[in-house]
């Protein structure tokens, strides 16, 4: 199935999972409020390795070789 195939590369991959956990982190922790658990989109397209908007509009981050 094409729209399940990973479209995010490893660099992309990295900073959703960084970005992902500090969100929900500073969420736990107070910092900004309960719109940080916006956090788990970022966190979980960055584990599976698919984002639903690129294969949308037909993006990747994947190098060719490794679709």
């Amino acid at each position: 199935m094409p729209f399940l195939s990973k479209n995010i590369g490893v660099l992309d991959r990295a900073l959703r999972v960084g970005v992902g956990v500090l969100l929900i982190a500073l969420a736990v922790g107070g910092t900004i409020g309960f719109w940080g658990y916006i956090g788990v989109v970022p966190l979980l397209t960055g584990v599976v390795g698919n984002c639903p908007v690129y294969s949308f509009f037909g993006l990747s981050t994947c190098p060719r070789s490794g679709r």
